[in-house]
C-alpha cells in the first residue's frame, strides 16, 4: 500500500504498544493521526502531547472531526485484533467502506523496501529487538525501530532515522499473536523461543509451532535465521540458519560468564572471532542469551567488536523488563512484564541467583482467563520459586470470564505456605504494612498502574 495518498490515520486501540508505534510513525511523516483506546495511560498522554487526538469511549460521536473532514479515500483505519468485533466505531468504518487494515498488515507494508531485522519468540523478543537497535544506533548505523516496549536508553517505543532517509535498516518486533508476523519478509530473523502461548488463537502447541515455521520460511532467500538448536528441532527451517545460546556447540555462544558488581561479564565467541570482556548493562542470565542473539545480528551487519562491546555495556534495558524501581540496602523492588510460566521462572530464578538468602515476595496478576486455564500447573510451579506470593485477580483484557477459572483456583494449586489473594485496591497497604526484603511485581495487565503507588509507599517506609 502507498501511504503518500493517505492524509489521515485513525487507530482503534491506539494505546497498545504496537499501535502507538504506528501512530507515532505516521505522525512523523506529517499525517494527521487520531484514535480510540479503552484506557488512558502515560503512553496515550505522551501521544496527546505530541499532537495525536485520542478519546477513551467507544462512541461514534467522539470520533475525531478530522476523520469526517477527509474523504474515505484519504483515510486509513488501523485496528488491533484485540478489539471486539462488536466495537461500534469499527463497525461504523466498515459500514462506511473505509480502508480498514490490521496493525500487522500495515507494519508489513511499512517494512517493504527496507532491510528488515525481525525478532520473534514467545519470550525475549522485546529486549532482544531493543538490544539490536541499541547496538546499531550506538555504532552509527541508522535504523527505524518498532519496539514492543519503552527503551530506557531512548525513552520511546519507536526510533526514526535522524537523517529522514527512509531507505535504511528497519528493526521490528515480530508478534506471533493472531499470526501477525506472517505479514513480514525479513532479511534477518531471530526466533528466541517457541514455547506454547496464545492457545486461544492456536488451540494447541503444534499449530503455534507451524506458524513459527511459516514465519521462518518468509525470510528472504539470501537472508538468515538466528535461533537456538531447540527451536530448529521444532520448526526445521531449511534456509541458512545460525545458532546462538549458552551451549558451546552454537555458532555464537558466551564463555567465561561471571558476575561482577551486579553485572554479568563474559566473552562472546562468534564465527569471526571473540568479542571479549563484555559487561552487560542489564541483569539476568536469560538476557546474556538475548545479547548473544543481538551480537550475532550485529556481526552479520559488519558492526565492529568494540562497538558491540560498548553498546552492550551501556544498554539500559526496557521498561517493565527486570526493571529496578528501588535498589537500596533495605529494599529491592523489581518490576517485570512476565506473564507466562517460563518468563516467571526466568525472572524469579534470576532474582534468587542475585539475592541469595533474601526473602522474595512476588506479586502476580494473571493475564487472560484462557492463559490461566491452559498453563495453571506451569504458573503454580513457577510461582513456587518465591518465598511469599500475593496473587491479584485475573486481568481479562479482551476475554469474558470462564467458569471455574479464577485466581483462587490458581492459588489452590500453588504449594507455598505464605500465599494470599489481594485486590488491587488493597495491595499498596498490604505490601507496605509487611515490609518486604525483595519485592517482584509481574504481569501484563494493568498491574503497571500500581508500580508508582507501591514505590512511593515503600520509599516513605524506608526514608
Amino acid at each position: 500500500m502507498r501511504f503518500d495518498t493517505v492524509k489521515y490515520i485513525y487507530l482503534i486501540g491506539i494505546g497498545g504498544i504496537g499501535m502507538s508505534g504506528l501512530a507515532r510513525y505516521f505522525k512523523s511523516l506529517g499525517k494527521s493521526v487520531g484514535g480510540y483506546d479503552k484506557t488512558p495511560s502515560s503512553l496515550t498522554h505522551e501521544m496527546e502531547n505530541e499532537g495525536i487526538t485520542i478519546h477513551y469511549e467507544d462512541n461514534i460521536a467522539l470520533i475525531d472531526k478530522n476523520v469526517m473532514e477527509h474523504s474515505v479515500a484519504d483515510t486509513l483505519i488501523i485496528y488491533t485484533p484485540a478489539i471486539p468485533k462488536e466495537h461500534s466505531e469499527l463497525n461504523y468504518f466498515i459500514d462506511k467502506k473505509y480502508s480498514i487494515h490490521k496493525r500487522a498488515e500495515v507494519l508489513g507494508w511499512i517494512t517493504e523496501g527496507h532491510y528488515t531485522v525481525a525478532v520473534a519468540g514467545t519470550h525475549g523478543k522485546t529486549t532482544t529487538s531493543t538490544l539490536v537497535t541499541h547496538i546499531l544506533r550506538s555504532s552509527g548505523n541508522e535504523c527505524i525501530a518498532f519496539l514492543g516496549g519503552i527503551s530506557k536508553n531512548y525513552h520511546t517505543n519507536i526510533l526514526l532515522n535522524k537523517s529522514g532517509n527512509e531507505n535504511k535498516v528497519m528493526v521490528v518486533e515480530a508478534d506471533e499473536y493472531d499470526r501477525s508476523f506472517l505479514t513480514l519478509n525479513p532479511d534477518i530473523a531471530i526466533i528466541t523461543s517457541v514455547d506454547p502461548d496464545h492457545l486461544d488463537i492456536y488451540h494447541d502447541s503444534s499449530h503455534m509451532e507451524e506458524s513459527y515455521a511459516l514465519f521462518a520460511d518468509r525470510i528472504h532467500d539470501d537472508g538468515c535465521l538466528i535461533t537456538k538448536e531447540k527451536v530448529q528441532s521444532v520448526i526445521k527451517h531449511k534456509g541458512k540458519t545460525q545458532f546462538y545460546g549458552l551451549n558451546q556447540q552454537a555458532d555464537y555462544f558466551a564463555k567465561n560468564i561471571n558476575t561482577q558488581n551486579g553485572r554479568y561479564t563474559y566473552d562472546v565467541v562468534t564465527p569471526y572471532g571473540e568479542i571479549k570482556s563484555i559487561s552487560l548493562g542489564i541483569t539476568g542470565l536469560h538476557n546474556v542469551e538475548n545479547s548473544i542473539a543481538a551480537a550475532a545480528v550485529a556481526k552479520m551487519m559488519n558492526v565492529d567488536d568494540d562497538s558491540i562491546r560498548k553498546a552492550l555495556g551501556t544498554f539500559a534495558g526496557v521498561e517493565r523488563r527486570f526493571d529496578y524501581q528501588i535498589l537500596t540496602p533495605q529494599l529491592i523492588f523489581i518490576d517485570d512484564y512476565a506473564h507466562h510460566p517460563e518468563e516467571i521462572k526466568a525472572c524469579l530464578g534470576s532474582v534468587k541467583a542475585m539475592y541469595p538468602g533474601k526473602k522474595i515476595t512476588a506479586i502476580f496478576q494473571p493475564h487472560l482467563y484462557t492463559r490461566t486455564r491452559d498453563f495453571a500447573d506451569g504458573f503454580a510451579r513457577s510461582l513456587e520459586l518465591a518465598d511469599e506470593l500475593i496473587l491479584l485477580d485475573i486481568y481479562p483484557a479482551r476475554e469474558l470470564p470462564i467458569d471455574g477459572i479464577t485466581s483462587s483456583m490458581l492459588l489452590n494449586r500453588i504449594q507455598l505456605k505464605n500465599k494470599k489473594l489481594c485486590t488491587k485496591a488493597e495491595l499498596v497497604d498490604v505490601v507496605a504494612s509487611d515490609m518486604p526484603e525483595v519485592l517482584v511485581t509481574m504481569g501484563a495487565g494493568d498491574i503497571d498502574r500500581l508500580i508508582e503507588p507501591l514505590k512511593n509507599a515503600l520509599l516513605k517506609k524506608i526514608a
